[in-house]
């Protein structure tokens, strides 16, 4: 086989069963554990495969409320408060984003109190200027990933 398209092809492959061994992999791309072994170190040392972790189901495990808080941040203070929503526990995204709001954060909640509770805290500090928060009526798609297209 020819090495083009391997990294693609192996990041294909690992979104596909992030959990596969080198041999298994090695032998889907037809080259070598040893090929493989050196091309997903570099991808992992370039920061093009960042980690391995498992896709939970929040919902399953009781976190069935989502929210999506969209906030106007006074100019300066944008890293600060994306730091401090980044450290909340229950936000699982944030966004600095372009168009009305500065950041779109996304949360997982328990139950609509929780929610409440956590979104008032965040709403003390005195650089969030506005503020907008939707809840989710039905996930459509969540933790979606695509695969990257091969030159055949």
């Amino acid at each position: 086989m020819t090495y083009e398209n391997l990294d693609a092809k192996l990041v294909n492959s690992l979104l596909g069963n992030g959990r596969a061994s080198l041999r298994s992999l090695g032998d889907e791309l037809d080259v070598s554990v040893t090929t493989v072994s050196n091309h997903l170190r570099d991808l992992e040392e370039e920061g093009v495969i960042r980690g391995y972790s498992p896709i939970v189901d929040y919902d399953k495990l009781g976190f069935d409320v989502t929210a999506i808080l969209q906030l106007k941040v006074e100019g300066s203070a944008l890293p600060d408060i994306t730091e401090k929503l980044r450290e909340e526990k229950q936000m699982v995204s944030v966004y600095e984003v372009t168009g009305d709001y500065d950041v779109i954060a996304v949360g997982k909640f328990t139950d609509t109190d929780g929610m409440n509770d956590q979104i008032k805290a965040i709403l003390t500090d005195e650089d969030i200027r506005e503020s907008n928060t939707s809840v989710v009526l039905n996930t459509v798609s969540e933790h979606a990933q695509f695969d990257l297209d091969v030159e055949e």
